[in-house]
């Protein structure tokens, strides 16, 4: 055997025209996101904001969210006496993401903050943050929503709320008021209803305590079960109501939290989503019996804002990847992104996100505002937080999807990253109600609260006159509420949707931007495919402003 020398062994494994990694890089490097935050009044966030946004990019969160993916959460339904523990073992970096989200902010802790734009900063936060991993994003959103849900019973409040908005995290299950923060999960769908939560059957039964309960029943999508507590629904004798089920009893003993099984998901497979079986499970009444899903209703409002969030940051991180890749990357003689056909893939992905990203602190702006007791946000923010859940979550697979393709076979493979962020991207349109519940939910809005109609096209108006073909979606758009039906919910709350983007991005876009959205989404000048934008189109100013750096 002929024994070569190690160069010329080595010597068909240079690497050439490949991009370097692209971490570590800012992901609070994002105009549109920058410019929403101040617009909607949380300017005061922005120095951590960008902090928080190199720390997403860095090395080492970029880290902790890849093996937070590869070392997924194991069940443990006992110890090894026997005893029955229902536990969920996760990866060390699992904790490294949450104990940073939640010390930024990012769970229940706006609504401890008594300032204007508290509840936008934690927005702009998860739309930074999400750059590393979306499964840990679902209990920090639970808590975040469990909060306005539990002051409908003030006395068990007193004793959460100081818990679930705190910036502590702590993942042992234990007594929660002897914790510094506590995380919040719900359990509502039940196998045979999903969002049809009035079928369920988990019975709850008044004990001889006042608003004390014992459950009965299984649950069939439980998402993160090692929070310390849960809001759950169920058949009380006065109809559906809500209920608060902790884990750990104030005496110490665990509450029967039977997990049946840890669910094997598409995506998201960073977070453990469970069934649990309750029997004799300890419960507090919270609101009024037979009023469950009024009063849980403020959950799911902040948690489908937290959907449209999730969707915008994969969009935003996908885009970033395909346009690094883009920059390094050559074939044929030149860059990627210096030809012309990529360039307009990414100017058109480009489009997409920062309407996305727009309409996402728009919401967040009207959360916030709302909270604060303006009626008229109030309005808007019921009708189109389901609009943009509706329409941002159905964008995020196929956005998803043309950016993993422009890092071609590189991006088909699990070490880019891509493919991670493509099996995630359709559970947003799921959670908190799939594309026909949101559809139907708006028209349900549309007939049964005027005050939201009014709202929605006070905000369009606001862009009147700027741009002849947003003029004409709006116009249409009066004559389809008209002729608004069940069969065309969809179709209608699509057009809404743009038609919402649009007048954002006239308002407060460049030309450039704007007018090759308008151009596109609304005036239909558009393939059925990204990278089809009309040769009028300005794509160098779009991707020099999606894209800040040498393009």
């Amino acid at each position: 055997m002929v024994s070569l020398p190690a160069p010329e062994q080595a010597a068909t494994h240079t690497v050439t025209n490949q991009p370097p990694p692209l971490a570590p890089y800012d992901a609070s490097d994002d105009t549109a996101l920058l410019e929403g935050l101040r617009r909607e009044g949380a300017d005061w966030a922005e120095e951590g904001i960008r902090r928080l946004g190199l720390r997403a990019g860095s090395v080492e969160a970029q880290e902790w969210a890849d093996q937070a993916n590869r070392h997924e959460p194991v069940l443990r339904t006992h110890d090894r006496y026997g005893n029955r523990v229902d536990e969920v073992d996760f990866h060390p970096s699992w904790h490294h993401l949450m104990r940073t989200a939640v010390a930024e902010g990012l769970a229940g802790s706006p609504w401890a903050e008594d300032r204007t734009g508290a509840h936008v900063a934690r927005t702009a936060g998860g739309l930074v943050w999400g750059h590393t991993d979306a499964g840990h994003g679902c209990p920090t959103s639970m808590t975040y929503a469990a909060v306005p849900a539990l002051r409908k019973e003030p006395e068990l409040a007193k004793v959460y709320e100081p818990l679930l908005t705190g910036r502590e995290y702590e993942p042992e299950l234990k007594v929660p008021t002897e914790k510094l923060g506590l995380l919040a999960g719900m359990g509502m769908t039940e196998k045979q209803g999903g969002s049809d939560v009035r079928t369920n059957t988990t019975a709850a039964t008044p004990t001889s305590e006042s608003g004390l309960y014992t459950l009965r029943g299984h649950k069939w999508f439980t998402s993160a079960p090692m929070c310390d507590v849960f809001l759950v629904l169920a058949q009380a004798p006065g109809g559906l109501s809500c209920f608060l089920v902790p884990r750990v009893l104030p005496d110490g003993g665990r509450n029967t939290f039977r997990i049946q099984r840890l669910k094997d998901k598409l995506g998201n497979r960073s977070n453990a989503s469970s069934e649990p079986e309750f029997d004799a499970t300890v419960a507090w009444l919270v609101g009024p019996e037979g009023q469950g899903v009024k009063t849980i209703i403020e959950m799911v409002n902040c948690t489908r804002l937290d959907c449209v969030m999730m969707s915008a940051t994969l969009m935003r991180k996908t885009l970033v990847e395909a346009g690094h890749h883009a920059r390094h990357r050559s074939a044929f003689g030149a860059r990627l992104i210096d030809q012309p056909l990529m360039h307009n893939v990414l100017a058109d992905l480009a489009l997409e996100s920062e309407a996305a990203t727009t309409l996402t602190l728009r919401l967040a702006g009207a959360a916030d505002r709302a909270v604060r007791g303006d009626s008229g946000e109030q309005a808007f923010r019921r009708i189109a937080t389901a609009v943009g859940k509706y329409w941002v979550t159905k964008r995020g697979p196929a956005f998803t999807a043309e950016a993993l393709e422009c890092l071609g076979g590189n991006g088909y493979v699990e070490d880019s990253g891509m493919p991670r962020h493509y099996r995630e991207a359709p559970l947003l349109s799921i959670w908190e109600g799939s594309g026909n519940v949101n559809a139907l939910d708006v028209l349900r809005a549309l007939r049964r609260e005027p005050d939201t109609v009014q709202a929605l096209f006070g905000e369009l108006a606001l862009a009147q006159g700027a741009n002849a073909r947003l003029d004409s979606a709006v116009a249409r758009l009066k004559g389809l509420l008209d002729t608004a039906s069940e069969a065309g919910a969809r179709r209608l709350v699509e057009h809404m949707a743009l038609t919402l983007q649009a007048s954002l991005l006239v308002r407060h876009a460049p030309s450039a931007v704007a007018d090759a959205f308008c151009a596109t989404r609304l005036g239909g000048d558009w393939g059925h495919s990204f990278g089809t934008l009309p040769d009028g189109a300005d794509v160098d100013a779009v991707l020099r402003r999606a894209l800040p750096g040498d393009n």
